[in-house]
């Protein structure tokens, strides 16, 4: 079955946008005005606010706070359609997409903004025991085995103390900017939750591990202020291991070459694997998996191509790779945008993309962050508030800037986090050796009677 294109009169340009993340909507938003048709296609019916998805996993935000369905979103652009479906593959002989369904999809451009999964660097067998977070049942995923842990803790209290300590251990494995704001938000989720909710546990009974395999954290920021956000974090009470690999993770928890660490909570934040669209197009790729684009961002042979955000490896102007973050992927968007509305107008458009850098940041809990501007370096309360205004700005909507911005006033005044909900089956889904165990019976109350 082929899905026809929804132009009206058949004669405009078809325009395919494959995912609705930061890239693909910076597209579609760049083709408003444009004669052309567009449809969108991504498995989700939603975008997604990945850089605020660890906020979910760690119950500061609900999914619905970071998450807005993108019809909602385009639903204002008359010649912009959405298709609910998975692209399995790409014919560019023929100009056609197939997808999951059964269907092709024909199109006069092709934009590829598929993002990116996680890479457990061929031990595949990890990802069950060390979830990552890229979408919202990931990070759902992820809240439900962190509280679940302490509840555990809690509940079995009488139990040997290295059981206990199997439950209030919490290693992160990655030292990027993910793993990096994940440890900062584990230690003060947990360490609170101790402090004020739970009465057997106690904040020194919580143990965070950051595990990191170089010599440093935030390898791509100057070494200046990954120190520093090592010391934000050691000060959060997370310990940070440096220079430790991580050579077989299971259900007991992870071993580093002749030590293992028991624990029933690992986040994998290490590294990841970009979409198959190297492999759809036969295109040469780079170690990561990411296409090798001409300037302009279109695939080498294949000017009616382009691709972009986690998909693609660019190189901009100053011969510096273009990292992967959400204010990248909007520029190349509207690029792609400029350069297809240039072309549908008999222009030769293929000028070549220019990255400006407006800065990189990253958050280590509560009033501390680490901010590279390039000309200038920051770090702490000031640099919290500018990543906090930052993240506000590029949310989609005026609705989630609201509740994200008073959901982070009221976490901030009160310490408490109203998204600790326990998903998915809760313990009905723990492993059988959990559901088994004894629970500790309630301590005796204090009798007044004289």
């Amino acid at each position: 079955m082929q899905i026809q294109n929804p132009a009206e009169s058949g004669k405009r340009p078809h325009v395919v946008i494959v995912g609705a993340g930061f890239g693909g909507l910076a597209v579609a938003h760049g083709l408003r005005s444009a004669d052309v048709d567009v449809t969108i296609v991504d498995r989700q019916n939603h975008h997604l606010f990945q850089p605020l998805l660890y906020q979910v996993a760690t119950a500061a935000l609900s999914p619905a706070d970071i998450a807005a369905p993108i019809r909602t979103i385009v639903r204002s652009q008359r010649h912009t359609h959405v298709l609910l479906d998975e692209v399995t593959g790409v014919d560019a002989n023929t100009r056609s997409l197939s997808l999951a369904t059964g269907a092709t999809l024909a199109y006069d451009f092709l934009v590829l903004a598929s993002g990116a999964r996680h890479s457990y660097f061929g031990h595949d067998d990890w990802a069950e025991h060390a979830p990552g977070i890229k979408t919202i049942d990931d990070a759902t995923r992820v809240r439900s085995k962190i509280l679940l842990a302490m509840e555990l803790a809690e509940t079995n209290r009488q139990e040997n103390v290295s059981r206990r300590d199997e439950f209030l251990t919490f290693v992160i494995i990655g030292g990027g900017p993910t793993g990096v704001e994940m440890a900062g938000a584990v230690a003060e989720l947990t360490r609170h939750m101790a402090a004020m909710d739970f009465h057997f546990v106690t904040p020194t009974c919580v143990r965070i591990l950051l595990v990191e395999a170089g010599s440093r954290l935030l390898a791509t920021f100057p070494q200046d202020l990954g120190e520093a956000a090592r010391k934000a974090l050691e000060s959060l009470g997370v310990k940070v291991m440096l220079n430790s690999r991580v050579t077989a993770i299971d259900e007991h928890g992870i071993t580093m070459g002749e030590e293992h660490i028991d624990t029933m909570t690992v986040i994998w934040a290490a590294g990841f694997q970009a979409s198959a669209a190297a492999q759809w197009l036969g295109a040469k790729s780079d170690r990561g998996g990411r296409v090798l684009v001409e300037p302009d961002l279109s695939v080498p042979g294949r000017p009616e191509i382009y691709v972009i955000g986690d998909t693609a490896a660019v190189i901009d102007r100053n011969g510096q790779p273009v990292p992967g973050i959400a204010p990248a992927a909007k520029q190349e968007g509207a690029h792609v945008a400029k350069l297809i509305t240039a072309r549908t107008r008999g222009q030769n458009a293929t000028t070549p993309f220019r990255y400006r850098n407006f800065g990189t940041l990253a958050t280590v809990g509560r009033q501390r962050a680490v901010i590279d501007f390039g000309w200038m370096r920051m770090s702490g309360l000031a640099a919290w508030l500018i990543w906090s205004t930052a993240h506000l700005y590029f949310l989609v909507g005026f609705r989630s800037r609201l509740i994200v911005g008073m959901n982070w006033l009221w976490n901030y005044l009160t310490f408490n986090r109203g998204a600790r909900l326990i998903t998915g089956g809760g313990l009905a889904k723990a492993p059988p050796e959990i559901r088994q165990l004894p629970i500790a019976s309630p301590a005796p109350s204090l009798s007044l009677a004289g």
